[in-house]
């Protein structure tokens, strides 16, 4: 479940029930999620999670102890080894705290404050792919911008991460793209895509706060555009910060899903601890 969604889930149901706030207060060596991770744990049910396995299984039963009333500790520390029958060797500290429905507004910025962490995306185009895209990226820590010069592409749900933006001449947007954005171009045009990239080089010339700017297509397309951007001013140097093609290496096949996958796997190499 994508951490928006989580978030959503959890602020509709705190409305009418209490739960406990699990979250991942500090790791020490090799743990199964980051320091911020979190869960939150009602008496029938849970929203998110820290890593799962023995760790959340007790995680959980010591929430659910504070849920009913019982004086547990508010902070807990974990030993990711034989004892707990996980073998990660690190140390996990856990916060537990009760919350209910006056504590929404509370962590409804909390919430949209951690989800601002979250890798920006701006992805230029609304076929098959950047749909696929758009879809897998709101099952991961992504915010994306969707941007289309056709208003009427956008399906009529977004995933929770995602904004749909009509934007005619498309590479208009370029411009007003969140600083540290990673842009993904690919429109129904050849020519649209050529004046996304050019304005996004022109963007990284003045700012250089575009730290990765992918192109869709084939390594021809690429040498064909890369003469065509030499003719605008641009220089190698400068081309050399468009990746294309764009996808990790190794992934076989051209189904909108699979392509999805590669370029997802290489937007995530981009995250910084």
């Amino acid at each position: 479940m994508a951490a928006d969604d989580s978030a959503r889930r959890l602020l509709a149901q705190l409305a009418g029930a209490d739960a406990v706030w699990v979250g991942v207060q500090r790791v020490d060596g090799s743990g199964p999620r980051e320091v911020g991770a979190w869960m939150a744990v009602f008496a029938d049910t849970l929203v998110g999670t820290v890593g799962g396995g023995q760790l959340e299984f007790e995680a959980v039963a010591h929430a659910r102890a504070l849920l009913v009333g019982q004086g547990v500790a508010p902070r807990r520390r974990f030993t990711l080894g034989p004892s707990l029958g996980q073998c990660c060797g690190g140390v996990v500290w856990l916060d537990f705290e009760r919350i209910g429905a006056a504590d929404l507004e509370r962590l409804r910025l909390k919430l949209r404050d951690a989800a601002r962490a979250h890798l920006p995306v701006a992805l230029f185009g609304g076929g098959h792919v950047g749909r696929a895209i758009v879809e897998l990226l709101g099952t991961l820590p992504a915010r994306t911008q969707w941007i289309d010069s056709r208003d009427e592409v956008f399906p009529p749900v977004l995933p929770a991460n995602a904004q749909a933006e009509h934007s005619d001449p498309v590479h208009a947007a370029v411009p007003m793209l969140e600083p540290g954005a990673h842009v993904l171009i690919m429109s129904f045009s050849h020519a649209e895509d050529l004046d996304i990239v050019a304005a996004c080089l022109k963007r990284i010339r003045e700012h250089d706060d575009l730290p990765y700017v992918g192109l869709i297509g084939s390594k021809s397309k690429w040498a064909a555009f890369q003469h065509r951007l030499q003719t605008r001013g641009f220089s190698q140097q400068e081309l050399a910060r468009i990746t294309c093609p764009i996808g990790v290496a190794g992934v076989l096949g051209k189904e909108p899903e699979v392509i999805a996958v590669a370029v997802a796997a290489q937007l995530l190499q981009q995250r910084r601890p």
